[in-house]
């Protein structure tokens, strides 16, 4: 036994020295931060990821735009995750034990960062089912909040200082939807009146602790994809910019369209930010005001201080994300 005493420990000391140098898990961050030092967490500020057009039980790329959503979550040390809307495909969900809410939903997300807030708007996709099931899963999930077809959450940022984040429902203002009831059910029962009147009200708030406000809905005002000259992209550059000007907006963040764009019309404020690209994707191009577009699979992150909002488009490829396009808002 004495002999194989020092055996013993130089094992030991081998062994311990091979453990140390191994990657683990408190180390993943660091490393992937190292790698992709183009985005990088606001220092006394919030962040958030925006999505759209996911729900497809896995299929296309949404494995891997969630699998990057929860490398960047980390890298941002992430608040809440935006989905602008057709969160189920193709016919929505027919209740809150429907299986489409594990398949396309829960064993998608899986990242822990991902179990913060989801803000839900509703897509078109999303009234061929039961709306009131995905609002009646708010009572169910920790991390679903639909609580309404449409509604507000004040959020601060820091010292203080807030957004103003309004989730509004953009269908009942399409003209096609209202005139197949059959399809897109429950359309006509909205009051859009009523719903504009609320916008409007909220969006007053001239509160000085509010310091950025952010719209979100499931129809781009804008687009240089397959929509840029349909009815119901005019539908909504009609009924709600002219809002979003009046109080000042700074972003209208939106999906519909799959893929991925940021038009900034030279004449107004608002930003539009379209994150439809988290799963199948479509062509697209630019118009007026377009500072990117492209049909690739992804997502949007932003990070935000009371002084700066900062935007990232990341491409999720089959092994790892890339950021290819970020610009800013400052106040």
């Amino acid at each position: 036994m004495k002999n194989r005493h020092p055996f013993y420990i130089l094992f030991l000391l081998v062994i311990s020295f091979y453990s140390y140098g191994q990657e683990r898990p408190d180390h993943t961050l660091n490393k992937t931060v190292h790698q992709h030092a183009d985005i990088q967490a606001a220092k006394n500020g919030i962040a958030f990821l925006a999505i759209g057009d996911f729900g497809r039980h896995g299929a296309f790329t949404q494995k891997e735009v969630a699998r990057d959503m929860g490398t960047i979550a980390e890298i941002l040390d992430m608040n809440f995750t935006i989905s602008v809307g057709d969160n189920f495909y193709p016919t929505g969900v027919q209740s809150t034990q429907d299986y489409q809410w594990f398949s396309s939903f829960e064993n998608i997300y899986t990242h822990h960062l991902l179990h913060e807030p989801w803000f839900v708007a509703l897509g078109n996709h999303d009234y061929e089912g039961s709306v009131q099931a995905q609002i009646d899963y708010s009572k169910i999930s920790r991390r679903w909040e639909m609580p309404d077809r449409y509604f507000e959450r004040l959020i601060e940022i820091d010292k203080g200082k807030f957004l103003q984040l309004l989730v509004i429902d953009t269908n009942p203002f399409v003209t096609k939807y209202k005139a197949n009831p059959e399809k897109y059910l429950g359309i006509n029962d909205q009051d859009t009146n009523q719903q504009l009147k609320w916008i409007q009200t909220k969006l007053a708030n001239n509160d000085p602790k509010i310091v950025w406000k952010i719209v979100v809905g499931h129809h781009p005002l804008y687009s240089g994809g397959k929509r840029k000259n349909e009815q119901e992209t005019k539908d909504t550059e009609l009924i709600f910019e002219p809002i979003l000007e009046k109080y000042k907006v700074d972003a209208y963040i939106c999906g519909h369209e799959h893929d991925l764009q940021i038009i900034k019309k030279s004449n107004k404020k608002v930003m539009q930010f379209l994150s439809g690209a988290g799963s199948e994707l479509r062509e697209t191009g630019k118009i007026e005001g377009s500072l990117f577009a492209e049909a690739v699979p992804g997502f949007m992150a932003f990070t935000l201080t009371n002084n700066i909002l900062k935007a990232y488009v990341i491409q999720s490829n089959e092994k790892d994300f890339k950021v290819i396009y970020q610009t800013e808002i400052k106040k």
